[in-house]
């Protein structure tokens, strides 16, 4: 069976790093907040083209304490509305519920899965004050008309990067550098993956910066002098030693997949498959190579009987879920035939030559 995901086998080259980091780590003494923490948020800073990177626990905490650090600075208030897609990973919209704010749904494009700059100025209310694209399964959202029009209306725009780390615009334009603010997860499965949940804020704002590092600790930046109400969401000191190992090789991970995708879209050719959209530019890392078709369990089950392990991300929308039930009886019909119809396909530097012709000729006979 060729596995969606390895991680053991995505890992196993840098084993013998982690574990010299781990014996250094263990001599050191040091467990929270230490040099690989400060390292990390200079390395992953540097590779962002930001000013600062503020580790936290996780990546839906760092949605949570950007919104919380806004409204510390009056910037936001309880109540407001965050603009954001109706299609996204769920954790999107428990960012904004976890800070008090509202959540206001967007439709996506059918064919990039991102949210539709053109749908959202119908959705700018007087107490709108930010918009959160998501960059989803590693794609840019159209970054450029998203921060026109969050100019035109003066909002804050916060990425959710969260399985976008690498893509770029240009060169000097990457995912947490394309708003005010960004969120990224590092959770394991992802392109830069931990051996744990791990998280990062990524922003060029001094002032926001400045209270990011305090919030994150409880709300302290001195010992025991606690400025405001913080929390306790730190970046693991062993995850961020185990990250700036992975950093280093995070393009020559990103190149494979995406030298993979291409494959797949000029190899795969099935009418009843619709391929993902993608211009051949580096907007993409492929966190998730996401098909679409009207039979999704009739082609997984196809896949499973030739080997093939596929996942579905995801099988229901945020607005049908049973924790957002007050939703329930809105109808975003764009977002819903994406979750209906989306089936993920093995695609990660773990496969080997083999497996990949394989996927592409299974595909080809369904």
């Amino acid at each position: 069976m060729i596995s969606f995901l390895n991680l053991n086998k995505l890992n196993r080259p840098f084993e013998e790093a982690f574990q010299k980091k781990m014996k250094d780590f263990l001599n050191n003494g040091w467990y929270i907040l230490g040099n690989e923490v400060k390292q990390f948020e200079s390395n992953f800073a540097e590779y962002c083209g930001t000013k600062y990177c503020i580790g936290v626990g996780n990546g839906l905490d760092a949605l949570v304490l950007i919104f919380k650090a806004y409204m510390h600075l009056g910037k936001m208030q309880k109540g407001d509305e965050i603009i954001v897609p109706a299609n996204t990973y769920i954790a999107s919209i428990l960012g904004v519920l976890q800070a008090d704010l509202v959540p206001v749904l967007v439709e996506p494009r059918l064919d990039s899965f991102n949210i539709n700059p053109e749908e959202i100025e119908a959705k700018i209310t007087s107490k709108t004050k930010a918009i959160l694209p998501v960059h989803l399964y590693g794609q840019l959202c159209e970054m450029k008309a998203i921060n026109a029009i969050a100019k035109k209306h003066n909002l804050l725009v916060i990425e959710d990067a969260a399985q976008a780390h690498g893509s770029q615009l240009s060169e000097n334009e990457k995912a947490g550098n394309l708003g005010h603010a960004a969120g990224f997860s590092f959770y394991p499965g992802k392109n830069l993956g931990a051996l744990g949940d791990a998280g990062a804020i990524t922003t060029n704002d001094d002032e926001l910066a400045k209270v990011l590092f305090s919030i994150r600790n409880y709300g302290s930046k001195v010992k025991y002098e606690n400025e405001m109400l913080g929390v306790n969401s730190r970046l693991d000191e062993l995850q961020a030693a185990f990250l700036n190992i992975k950093l280093k090789h995070l393009d020559a991970e990103n190149e494979f997949r995406r030298s993979m995708a291409k494959r797949f879209l000029s190899e795969i050719k099935n009418d009843k498959i619709t391929m993902p959209s993608w211009d051949l530019s580096k907007n993409h890392v492929f966190h998730l190579f996401v098909v679409r078709t009207a039979n999704r369990i009739q082609l997984q089950d196809y896949l499973k009987e030739n080997g093939i392990e596929s996942m579905i991300h995801y099988p229901i929308p945020p607005h049908k879920q049973k924790a957002l039930s007050n939703w329930e009886s809105l109808s975003f019909p764009i977002t819903e035939k994406i979750h209906n119809e989306v089936l993920s396909i093995p695609l990660n530097s773990g496969l080997k030559a083999s497996e990949i012709q394989h996927i592409i000729t299974v595909l080809n006979k369904f």
